[in-house]
């Protein structure tokens, strides 16, 4: 229960720098009274804009400061709930919030905003509109329950019922939905970038092992070609006589060949010196040595042995030619041989070499233990992901059951049905002694279903200003009343301002008099009114305004 003590403002409206200070739990009814103009509704502006930083009529802040003075404008609340005192203090111009709890002023927020929210949530419990609903009946800027939206009705009546943690769930249920959603949507992408990785990587080390069994095939190839090639060059040099061999008939060649040069030689010296003879006899009549005539007979006979030797000596001469041609031929022959061997031989060498060279060799691969490890990390990385991604979706998926439970046909709607007779009930006993016979009926979506005596059905527009005006009694009590069985928004403070002087008549002003005798010690009720006469005798306390100097003031 909120115990509110004290209310004290200066520079507030039409008050002036002298601050006016209201004792709000001194008497158990207290009337307020003063001219029009003179500050009775001040206090209901005060009292709003100490809680909740605005005021109770429809007044910009920068209105609320004193226009004579203009500055130093200055409202504070004192109150207990919980076990603790409070005290919270606002200024204009400067401007200031401060709230106060057992002496230590409580940190303040980053913003107002935050600061004036911790303060209703955690501090007060009830909002601008639930205040307005439980604490302050008026006829100025005042909506009453049945005026206001189905929402605004909605948020009143699970204040009330202290349900109100269900819309503040709903809240953080929806933002972390909205954060569960988004992680869900960047690990999707996530995944599917860390997915088309993996395929690139799993194609690029395809392709580096294609390259690696290339190179193998490669070498394989190779060993196979030079293997082929030594194969053929020993087999052609197996058809070759040995070296030896071929060294034993050049020799003999060359020996043949020197015979037949010797031969050929001496057969031209031969030739030749027959030839000199020849022509010694066909020249010379008488011998140089004894000048002996030498007759035609012996010239003939030494002529004809000179030519028949001759002719011998031609047929061995061409013979010996023909010998040295074809001496010279298998010479040429057999160092033709002898190259190609030579030839042969060192291109076996060459391909033997080449062949053991690739049997040894140690092929150049592309090395794969680091493209194989990052496969592996993007891999790991991948199921890091998609934990994330079903984390986020599980939590999605309770986040969706959660929601379910927290509609406005959930959870608080089932607690609102329980209640729903109780309120019901409340509110046609209060009707009843506002002498208004009719039944109200209140369904879970705060739509209201009237019916008169004679069962005829209507709504509350239906009524005269004076029938309105019992209805948003009876509920204003119903709603006090509720409150104080859930100690949730329960206050001793209840303030009617001009209530009295509206559209009630005399017989519904002694029925609410009636009401306000019975409610319970400790509740403080404050009633503003222009018309004292008929109220002052029937409460305790009175608290009149007036003005001195243009200033707001208690006399």
């Amino acid at each position: 229960m909120i115990q509110f003590q004290k209310l004290e403002y200066k520079n507030f409206l039409s008050t002036g720098n002298n601050p006016i200070s209201i004792d709000l739990n001194k008497s158990k009814s207290t009337l307020i009274v003063g001219t029009n103009g003179a500050g009775k509704s001040t206090i209901l502006d005060a009292l709003s804009f100490a809680l909740f930083g605005k005021a109770h009529r429809n007044v910009s802040k920068g209105g609320l400061v004193n226009s004579v003075n203009g500055k130093e404008c200055r409202v504070s609340i004192e109150f207990e709930t919980a076990g603790h005192q409070f005290k919270v203090v606002r200024g204009i111009k400067p401007n200031y919030f401060e709230v106060w709890q057992d002496g230590n002023m409580i940190d303040q927020q980053t913003n107002v905003r935050d600061y004036q929210k911790f303060l209703e949530q955690n501090i007060l419990k009830l909002n601008h509109k639930s205040f307005h609903q439980i604490v302050v009946l008026g006829s100025s800027s005042f909506v009453p329950f049945m005026q206001l939206k189905a929402s605004d009705r909605r948020a009143v009546i699970e204040d009330l019922l202290d349900i109100s943690v269900f819309s503040k769930m709903k809240s953080v249920l929806k933002q972390r939905n909205s954060v569960s959603r988004d992680a869900a949507k960047a690990a999707k992408i996530s995944l599917d970038v860390q997915k088309k990785s993996i395929e690139y990587q799993r194609k690029h080390i395809a392709q580096l092992e294609s390259i690696n069994e290339e190179a193998k095939q490669s070498n394989d190839v190779e060993i196979q070609e030079a293997y082929d090639k030594v194969k053929e060059l020993t087999t052609k040099l197996e058809t070759f006589p040995t070296m030896s061999g071929l060294d034993f008939a050049m020799k003999k060649q060359r020996t043949e060949k020197d015979k037949l040069n010797a031969d050929k030689g001496r057969c031209t010296h031969e030739l030749e010196g027959l030839m000199a003879q020849h022509k010694f006899f066909e020249t010379t009549t008488a011998c140089p040595q004894c000048s002996q005539n030498i007759t035609e007979d012996v010239k003939e006979s030494m002529v004809s042995g000179i030519v028949s030797r001759g002719f011998t000596l031609s047929a061995e001469q061409t013979h010996i030619k023909e010998g040295l041609v074809f001496t010279t031929e298998e010479i040429e022959k057999i160092r033709t041989k002898v190259n190609d061997m030579k030839v042969i031989s060192s291109e076996l060498s060459s391909y033997s070499q080449q062949y053991t060279a690739l049997q040894t060799k140690s092929v150049k691969e592309v090395d794969m233990a680091k493209p194989n490890a990052d496969l592996f990390d993007m891999s790991n990385e991948a199921d890091d992901i998609r934990e994330d991604l079903d984390k986020a979706t599980d939590e999605l998926l309770y986040n969706d059951i959660a929601s379910e439970m927290l509609k406005d046909t959930g959870i608080r709607t089932k607690i609102i049905k329980e209640y729903l007779p109780a309120m019901n009930t409340l509110i046609n006993k209060y009707l009843q002694v506002l002498e208004f016979f009719v039944s109200f009926n209140l369904d879970e979506n705060f739509e209201e279903a009237i019916k008169s005596r004679h069962r005829d059905n209507f709504v509350y527009d239906n009524f005269s200003e004076g029938e309105k005006m019992r209805i948003d009694l009876s509920l204003l009590f119903a709603w006090r009343q509720i409150a104080k069985m859930k100690n949730s928004t329960n206050t001793n403070l209840l303030i009617l301002d001009e209530t009295f002087d509206s559209s009630l008549d005399e017989e519904g002003v002694d029925n609410l008099m009636k009401i306000l005798l019975t409610l319970e010690n400790g509740t403080n009720t404050f009633i503003i009114s222009h018309k004292p006469d008929m109220l002052e005798s029937k409460l305790k306390d009175k608290i009149q305004f007036t003005k001195v100097n243009n200033f707001s003031a208690i006399a």
